[in-house]
């Protein structure tokens, strides 16, 4: 009898582990998800303002040369900072897998 308790144990204590480990994962993911989405929503934010801010510009803008101008600006402008804003949430990914397989490889994550 003993021994059929000891081997339920053997099989049912790593089960239940690995459960709870699943549904701590499975949070920690929701969390990570819900900071890249706040992040791209920031970055669509910032992009929509300055996107305002040079229609703004070339709308008050006196000539022809002024708004071509105003749009090369806007355009430079704004290829950087998708540049700048793709390197925020590749690094968010990047460490939120680095974070989820360092309990498998005994690192931690820094």
């Amino acid at each position: 009898m003993a021994d059929e308790k000891s081997m339920a144990d053997r099989i049912i204590e790593p089960v239940k582990k690995a459960g709870e480990q699943a549904r701590a994962a499975g949070g920690k993911m929701l969390e990570n998800s819900s900071t890249v989405n706040l992040k791209v929503l920031d970055h669509a934010e910032r992009n929509a303002i300055e996107a305002f801010n040079a229609m703004r510009a070339a709308a008050s803008a006196t000539s022809l040369k002024e708004v071509v101008e105003i749009q090369s600006g806007y355009l430079r402008d704004q290829a950087a900072r998708s540049m700048e804003q793709a390197r925020e949430v590749g690094e968010l990914i990047a460490n939120f897998g680095r974070a989820a397989v360092a309990p498998l490889t005994g690192k931690k994550p820094k």
